[in-house]
């Protein structure tokens, strides 16, 4: 390759342009440990191959099938880049990939990330990473690579983006859902952290519409600031929902109460001539909940649609099951609430009973 025969320019560098390998070489040195630190049987969570590398044999399955799923943090990552709290939103990543795996009974098995700045900020960085590990600590989910991308121009002074991908194994016997349920099946719901990771673009609607600051103390929690309350991360309900499934708890079916809430989740489950139906007088709808509800005047149908009110994830049980199911989960640190049951497919898939539509 010939030299630039421009004598008049000096040489042109990846750093003119705005990337600095350096920094993302900092960036592995500092994430090499966190990885380590999530190891489990099938892999060993070393970093900077071209690719991670996991043995599915060593965890002697019998007939596996793979299951993966990839999603993000949304526009909850704003409030983190606001606020400056960035240590959090890599447990609400991972959260919502592996809470999508369980839900067809299948057991994490290795993460990998995506992060994307216009200039790495290395602490930051940093920070949001050591989230993912915690999360896939908490999942028992091997991190195993990932990419830090540097775009400049892409993104805005401070603004980063994530998506996650998790790929998890089940036995063909065991995968969710089952099609045996039937009229009468309970409903049990498991407790949420709080809002998750859904809903976040009316949520600052709503900060702003209130005029609060991030380090404000919270409507909903006044021994947190208003960013650490939105900001908790999203529960990971992996270690106690396999506790049941190991245990062979008849569970037919699994719905995460994502984006779409009760009324687009529950049928993704359902048979066609099943409805699922809520009872909402069954628990209280956490503080938060209702602040954005009375700040919003949100009717209630669309809270349901919008945000998991308190439940994060909803199991479907035959009733002769439900004491059983109830004390594994309850065993293993779930909050277990019996909100529902099934009936015959009406004129909606999902229904609702002690219903306030405003």
């Amino acid at each position: 390759m010939s030299e630039n025969s421009n004598h008049n320019k000096p040489p042109a560098t990846y750093a003119d342009a705005g990337v600095d390998i350096e920094a993302g070489n900092t960036l592995v040195e500092r994430i090499a440990p966190m990885a380590k630190s999530t190891a489990r049987l099938g892999a060993d969570s070393d970093l900077g191959g071209f690719g991670g590398l996991f043995d599915l044999a060593a965890c002697k399955f019998d007939d596996p099938v793979l299951v993966a799923a990839n999603d993000g943090v949304g526009t909850k990552l704003k409030i983190a880049i606001e606020s400056g709290i960035h240590d959090t939103v890599g447990i609400d990543l991972v959260a919502m990939c592996v809470n999508d795996l369980i839900v067809q009974g299948a057991e994490p098995l290795f993460f990998l990330d995506y992060f994307a700045s216009g200039k790495l900020d290395v602490d930051a960085a940093s920070d949001v990473i050591s989230g993912i590990a915690e999360g896939c600590r908490q999942a028992n989910c091997a991190l195993i690579g990932g990419e830090t991308a540097e775009m400049p121009g892409m993104y805005a002074a401070g603004d980063y983006d994530l998506a996650g991908f998790a790929v998890g194994a089940v036995e063909r016997r065991k995968i969710l859902p089952h099609d045996d349920m039937a009229e009468g099946d309970i409903i049990l719901g498991l407790a949420s952290n709080g809002l998750h990771s859904n809903g976040f673009s009316l949520v600052r609607k709503l900060v702003e519409q209130e005029s609060l600051a991030w380090d404000a103390a919270s409507p909903a929690n006044g021994d947190k600031s208003v960013a650490e309350d939105l900001l908790t991360p999203t529960r990971i309900y992996v270690k106690s929902v396999l506790q049941a499934l190991r245990a062979n708890a008849p569970i037919n079916g699994l719905v995460h109460i994502t984006g779409g809430g009760f009324q687009e989740n529950l049928p993704r489950v359902l048979p066609d001539n099943l409805s699922a139906h809520i009872d909402l007088a069954a628990w209280k709808m956490p503080p938060v909940f209702q602040w954005l509800q009375f700040a919003g005047s949100i009717e209630t149908a669309e809270m349901l649609r919008t945000f998991n009110c308190g439940i994060g994830m909803a199991l479907i049980v035959k009733p002769d099951a439900l004491a059983d199911v109830m004390a594994i989960l309850a065993a293993e640190g779930e909050t277990v609430i019996p909100i529902g049951h099934l009936t015959a497919r009406g004129a909606d898939a999902v229904s609702f009973s002690s219903f306030d539509s405003a």
